[in-house]
């Protein structure tokens, strides 16, 4: 019991703190997120609005009571930039050596795991025992 609560501590973690760092990047408009953002032709609302969601998610991520919505909206944004990554930008993205998409898996399986544990509320959500 004690090592699963660590393990969903470790996650939550993990996926927030993340998303947490990628979001000065996205709101100071570095020039790899820019450059990521135009070449998928979202641009700057793209940009800021992946931001916004990631913002959001993160801190429902790190309230136990919300974790498991947090990661649904995790899962939900890093789905698009695993796509984007695959096909469009490819892995490597200016020399990061595939930085960028290391951490979208990272976030992916984090998110995928506190999904799994919270997968009860999600159910009664849509009243599925």
């Amino acid at each position: 019991m004690q090592t699963t609560k660590i393990l969903i501590w470790v996650c939550r973690l993990v996926a927030a703190i993340i998303m947490l760092q990628t979001l000065f990047f996205k709101f100071t408009a570095a020039p790899e997120s820019v450059y990521i953002f135009d070449k998928v032709h979202l641009g700057a609302a793209g940009r800021i609005g992946s931001g916004i969601a990631e913002l959001i998610a993160s801190l429902l991520i790190l309230f136990p009571k919300t974790s498991v919505y947090g990661a649904v909206l995790a899962v939900g944004v890093m789905a698009g930039a695993i796509a984007s990554h695959l096909f469009i930008l490819g892995i490597e993205v200016m020399g990061d050596h595939g930085q960028l998409f290391i951490y979208a898996v990272l976030v992916t399986v984090a998110s995928l795991y506190l999904i799994w544990d919270g997968r009860k509320k999600l159910l009664s959500l849509i009243n599925i025992k």
